[in-house]
């Protein structure tokens, strides 16, 4: 056969390696929805293009070339990655990953994890808890959960909910302490966070001049909160925080004198990235949790 120079078409390809590996022009038509002509056509204007016979035809009898089991070894190798490359496309479309404090991840997103993927069975969410605001680019980071009192400019941003700041502890802790009257808590342990609201000020939205002095201090909410389950003494606990512990009977709210917070709970991306179909499903499904 008469060699040529022109590329020959990426279908012509596909549907030769399908023959190949099928033994038939029949079978790889039926693989790739065309007919047993339109296979040996294919077939038949590779082989022009390439000048190297593929095949060898003997009556109904069909056998590849030498030639023809090295190309098809070769394109097999070839499709295989495009198919892979595709899929890793198509699934990198549906993982999400998303920054949150690690309280947050701690105390409320993991127990509705189970919520969410059996609302979302096909998104690849990826957790990063952390206390430090991410680099969304250099860290690989879709989204983030922030509290704070305004998200930063440079961010699109949308509102999820706010919260309140109200004293917990064990009931077992309450009941020993005789904690009923906001006065009582001059005899508690009261631990300590690094929230903009303190006691000095619930203790003054009680009406007490004087608060007692505080007691251990933890950097971590999802630290402090735990150590109030442990009946180690009274935190000020941030209602998006214990609402499952006070749900469940972890903790007890002996006083319904509370706080605003000054921070709110943000959903936050960088600006001038469209957002994917499962981010936008990420969000929509963060903002029906905050209504509830």
């Amino acid at each position: 056969m008469r060699q040529t120079h022109a590329k020959p078409p990426l279908r012509s390809l596909q549907v030769f390696e399908a023959a190949a590996r099928c033994g038939s022009f029949t079978a790889a038509g039926e693989e790739l929805g065309i007919t047993q002509s339109g296979v040996s056509r294919q077939v038949s204007d590779l082989e022009a293009t390439l000048g190297v016979a593929l095949f060898r035809r003997k009556g109904a009898r069909l056998s590849v070339t030498p030639a023809g089991e090295r190309l098809a070894r070769q394109l097999g190798d070839a499709f295989a990655r495009t198919w892979s490359a595709v899929a890793d496309a198509r699934a990198s479309d549906q993982v999400v990953t998303l920054s949150m404090l690690p309280s947050v991840a701690a105390r409320w997103f993991a127990p509705r994890l189970g919520a969410f993927m059996a609302a979302h069975p096909n998104i690849d969410l990826r957790i990063t808890a952390s206390r430090h605001l991410v680099d969304f680019t250099a860290e690989g980071v879709d989204a983030a959960i922030r509290y704070s009192p305004a998200p930063l400019r440079d961010l699109d941003a949308l509102k999820l909910g706010t919260e309140t700041v109200t004293p917990v502890c064990s009931a077992l802790y309450a009941e020993e302490h005789a904690l009923r009257a906001p006065a009582d808590m001059y005899r508690a342990t009261l631990l300590c966070g690094d929230i903009p609201e303190d006691w000095p000020a619930w203790f003054d939205a009680a009406g007490c001049s004087h608060p007692p002095p505080t007691g251990p201090r933890l950097g971590d909410d999802g630290a402090i909160l735990q150590a109030a389950v442990e009946g180690q003494g009274v935190a000020l606990g941030r209602s998006l925080l214990v609402a499952d512990d006070i749900s469940t009977g972890r903790l007890v709210t002996p006083f319904t004198i509370s706080l605003d917070a000054s921070h709110a709970y943000w959903f936050v991306r960088p600006k001038g990235m469209a957002p994917t179909p499962a981010i936008n499903a990420v969000k929509n499904w963060l903002i029906g949790q905050f209504e509830e």
